[in-house]
């Protein structure tokens, strides 16, 4: 069983630090673990649209192997993240140089992931050491790869006029983009201004300029969008711990990136107001659910793509009430059911089962490690000691949830 440690936590985190673009003016800081979130976003509506009619078992299978290839590839660009891509891509080109490249990165990697266990450490190394190039999983990654890095370049093209680069830059995008287009949504994707899929995959990468504890200075700053994707992954490696089953890894994955979508409509509401009186916070909810249905949801029903809105309000937990109940279909509905019975009865992929309060538990540990760093950076505020010292005592008061033990985990940060 593999062990989660605070060295694989922060390592996680550590693409809030990463700086991309820099060789270039940007209007905002652009980070790593921004662009990868906006990447999975984009893999899973590739991958929703691609496995509306196979098999349920190679569904699931697909699902898997996104979710652990983006996370193997996030990895890895934590090592590497300063080799400017046509260095990368040169390299590439050679396999000899790139086997070496990759062995170098392995063997930084290797003492943060071990404690995962063998079989982990054996899929991620075969994963870069002896990949399958036309495998769909990876060229949906690919893909959704080039679609949030030209959704960066895009950010920051008109800040850079004239740059010799900058056209050899969007040509390159834009080709690669094309040379996917067998995928279905790729195209739509590409022309993200003009389609409703791509309105929602931009709509959703604008979660970039949402700054999370927008009120206290920290280093670094976090976005929302970053922030969902350190919860997804968390919730990646805690569910391989717990021995969930293959759908419901997959189904904590994609809801932890989703769980603050309704932020876009919304801002970054922090909780003591919402919590400061039950009407207000009421009030919030039922306003969060119009703006979904209006501005996500009925858009995307109206333009053919109700699968992609059915999967993703199941996500949310739309109609449990909140995305952070444990559900399953049970008798072709979704169920809200307690942590208890999915372990004892749902943690099977017929029952398509998600946790809830496993993604509360990664929502919170997402938060500490936003204030455990910033004060190890030097910031201090009185927002990021409470933040600090409110989400460590009621782990310690309460040392396991979930099955997770989560008391010894803190405990290493003291």
């Amino acid at each position: 069983m593999p062990i989660i440690r605070k060295s694989l936590l922060q390592l996680i985190f550590s693409g809030s630090f990463m700086k991309r673009w820099n060789d270039k003016l940007r209007p905002m800081e652009l980070v790593e673990v921004d662009k990868q979130a906006h990447k999975m976003i984009a893999a899973w509506i590739l991958f929703t649209l691609n496995t509306e009619n196979i098999d349920q078992r190679e569904k699931i299978k697909l699902g898997n192997d996104i979710v652990e290839g983006g996370i193997f590839e996030y990895l890895f660009r934590m090592v590497i993240t300063d080799i400017k891509p046509p260095v990368f891509y040169r390299i590439k080109e050679n396999p000899e140089h790139y086997r070496k490249l990759t062995e170098w990165v392995l063997k930084q990697l290797r003492p943060r992931l071990m404690p995962l266990g063998a079989e982990f450490w054996v899929r991620l190394s075969n994963y870069h050491l002896n990949p399958e190039e036309d495998s769909l999983s990876r060229r949906i990654l690919d893909a959704a790869h080039m679609y949030a890095s030209y959704s960066e370049f895009k950010l920051l093209k008109h800040l850079n006029e004239p740059d010799a680069e900058l056209t050899g830059i969007e040509q390159n995008f834009i080709n690669r983009l094309e040379s996917y287009s067998d995928i279905a949504g790729v195209s739509q994707l590409l022309n993200s201004e003009s389609t409703p899929l791509g309105r929602f995959a931009d709509l959703c990468g604008r979660l970039r300029f949402q700054t999370r504890w927008s009120q206290t200075p920290r280093i670094p700053e976090t976005s929302v969008l970053g922030h969902v994707y350190i919860v997804a992954t968390f919730a990646w490696f805690f569910s391989l711990e717990k021995g969930s089953c293959p759908a419901r890894r997959q189904n904590n994955f994609f809801s932890g990136l989703f769980h603050d979508i309704p932020e876009l409509l919304t801002r970054d509401i922090i909780s003591p107001v919402k919590k400061s009186d039950p009407t207000i916070g009421e009030l919030i909810k039922e306003y969060e659910e119009q703006e979904m249905e209006s501005r996500v949801m009925a858009p995307l029903i109206e333009n053919g793509y109700t699968n992609l809105a059915t999967r993703l309000g199941y996500l949310l937990g739309l109609e449990t009430g909140s995305e952070f109940h444990a559900q399953a279909i049970v008798g072709g509905c979704a169920k809200k059911i307690t942590t208890e019975e999915l372990d004892a009865r749902y943690n099977d992929d017929s029952y398509d089962p998600k946790d809830g309060e496993l993604l509360k538990l990664c929502d919170h540990l997402a938060a500490f490690l936003e204030a455990y760093n910033a004060m190890q950076n030097g910031i201090t505020s009185s927002h990021l000691h409470q933040a600090y010292w409110r989400i460590s005592q009621s782990y310690m008061e309460n040392p396991v949830v979930a099955g997770i033990h989560v008391g010894p985990l803190l405990a290493d940060f003291e």
